[in-house]
């Protein structure tokens, strides 16, 4: 883990792709296939491949814990270190550093003990048992390894390396054709058997299997109806943005699975929709929302919020707030008679439709005649138009906003579906500068009538250079008093330092920010501030990986320069 550990600190200390690139393909290159797996895997910033549903359960206050017992160091040196940097890893680097005897460097774990250690912390029951586990595996590493640990346990690893040229690197590295890599890692969703295949010239053989997630495709921002039609026109394609979770159905026969936005199984929390799927007559991958529903209309998300994070909900629930799954693309299709799976030597295979135009994937999507909510079904076909000027789809928007939707999605026909990147051929207008998503990392307790529950949220940013969180505002108002209570009880059990009345927290909790101005001001370490700000709602749904970046909210800042300010008064109205 030592050779890993430096080079991660090689790949983080230069900002030349190129360099990266070849850093990391020299480092593969002579890697037999029982270290070639882990190290890939670990450079993508996880314990896990990506459709590798364990998870360690390890908090942010246990990992704490465990380093400052071994570096004989009270809990509040601890939150000093990481008040330095706001990076849990580093912390335990920093306090580890100043133990009084350093471990033999000949224990030092390898990587295969490290993802082994990984895979019993996940099998161990309750906290006690995990912390032993990651103690003994912190207690045998030099600080550099053990701050490397902490970063791949917790999903935080911070060096600039996207999967892009992840997958450059193990191309590099074999002499691989990085196209052919790119596409084995789409289909198999585990870089890690991505880079084995590819060191034995296997990547052919690499096969879309049901029941392991894709990443999502996303969509990039665009404000300007204008811009929109001049990218993707002449005409485009045009659906409702739909504030509901979004998810990705997986069938097999009568098996059905939901997974979300950050590819956990969902399953249980919407039985209906898993009972209404296995139904049906043909194996495959939709691409969809769910959405609160009732009687044709689109409920409000605090509606569907309610049953969120729940193992399954009871049938009260289910009843008060039914679901639908808007379908609205095909991912994949069985190649047999009526849409099933054909068996293979590795099992029931399906047919990906990733690299077909998008038309195509609709026209197939289409013709699997859905059983729909208005016929007693659990489906919908998301609201599909055209349009051919910018008049036309501020027209649209407008509809959309009238049918309780968060705005729209403008896709070009033609367009392929791309997993876990922001493609050309899909873009989104919610009408800019009405919301940032962020995380919030300080918590304080309220005045007046919310005296006693913490309902003051610091919240910050990512910087896309350093990764690291960048506080650019502090929202007192939006949350239901039963949302700060509940939020309450969360911060106190997830508190990493108390500074008077304000308390640093686990950088978890991603909410969506409203606000009516973006200025530059020195107050907080983006360098901006939020004029008005306030909480919309909590985002549940997404992980602190998705939060909006630094770049992000310069190119708002931009946009209010260049003469914008028109479109936030008319986020400022659609919000009130």
């Amino acid at each position: 883990m030592r050779r890993w550990s430096e080079l991660a600190e090689r790949v983080a200390a230069t900002t030349r792709t190129s360099e990266k690139v070849g850093l990391i393909a020299e480092h593969l290159r002579p890697l037999e296939p029982a270290r070639l797996v882990p190290t890939v895997i670990f450079l993508s910033g996880r314990p896990f491949a990506r459709s590798d549903q364990r998870a360690v359960g390890l908090g942010w206050a246990t990992i704490a814990a465990v380093a400052s017992e071994l570096a004989g160091v009270d809990p509040g040196a601890f939150a000093q270190a990481y008040d330095l940097s706001s990076d849990l890893g580093r912390a335990v680097a920093e306090v580890l550093a100043h133990r009084p005897a350093q471990p033999d460097p000949a224990r030092c774990p390898t990587v295969v003990e490290v993802a082994e250690a990984f895979a019993a912390i996940e099998r161990a029951s309750g906290p006690a048992g995990k912390a032993a586990i990651l103690g003994d595996l912190l207690a045998r590493s030099d600080p550099l390894s053990a701050g490397y640990i902490v970063k791949v346990l917790t999903g935080e690893l911070r060096i600039g390396l996207r999967e892009g040229l992840l997958e450059a690197a193990i191309a590099q590295a074999f002499g691989r054709p990085l196209e052919e890599v790119s596409w084995a890692g789409m289909l198999t969703g585990d870089i890690g058997q991505t880079a084995l295949l590819a060191r034995e010239g296997r990547l052919a053989e690499a096969r879309l299997t049901l029941f392991h997630p894709l990443t999502f495709m996303l969509a990039s921002p665009v404000e300007d109806a204008g811009e929109i039609i001049a990218r993707l026109g002449p005409t485009v394609w045009v659906e409702d943005k739909y504030d509901g979770i979004r998810a990705q159905l997986h069938r097999l026969g009568r098996e059905v699975r939901l997974y979300s936005r950050d590819l956990h199984d969902v399953s249980r929390q919407f039985p209906e929709i898993v009972a209404g799927a296995a139904e049906l007559g043909w194996d495959g991958i939709l691409d969809g929302e769910i959405l609160a529903w009732r009687d044709g209309r689109v409920l409000p998300f605090l509606a569907l919020q309610a049953r969120l994070g729940r193992k399954e909900p009871p049938a009260t629930l289910r009843a008060e707030v039914p679901v639908v799954f808007v379908a609205f693309d095909l991912l994949a299709l069985g190649a047999g008679e009526g849409g099933r799976a054909i068996e293979g030597p590795g099992g029931p295979r399906v047919e990906p439709l990733l690299r077909r135009p998008l038309a195509e994937r609709r026209r197939r999507l289409e013709a699997l005649d859905l059983p729909l909510a208005e016929e007693g079904g659990v489906f919908a076909l998301s609201h599909l138009v055209t349009a051919s000027s910018a008049a036309e789809l501020e027209r649209i928007f407008a509809e959309a906003r009238a049918r309780r939707n968060e705005g729209l999605m403008v896709k070009d026909p033609a367009s392929s579906y791309s997993p876990g990147r922001r493609g050309l051929g899909w873009l989104k207008m919610k009408k800019a500068l009405a919301t940032l998503d962020c995380v919030v990392v300080g918590v304080e307790m309220g005045h007046g009538k919310r005296h006693g529950v913490l309902s003051d949220y610091t919240f910050a940013v990512r910087d896309d250079a350093t990764g690291e969180l960048l506080t650019i505002g502090k929202a007192y108002s939006g949350l239901t008093d039963a949302e700060l209570a509940e939020m309450t009880r969360w911060f106190e059990a997830h508190t990493l330092a108390r500074h008077g009345r304000y308390r640093v927290v686990e950088p978890t909790v991603v909410v969506e920010v409203a606000f009516d101005v973006i200025m530059r001001s020195t107050r907080h370490r983006s360098g901006f501030a939020l004029r008005f700000p306030r909480i919309v709602r909590l985002r549940p749904d997404k992980s602190p990986a998705e939060i909006d970046t630094l770049a992000s909210v310069e190119s708002l800042f931009r946009g209010l320069q260049q003469g914008a300010e028109h479109l936030v008064t008319a986020s400022a109205r659609a919000l009130s």
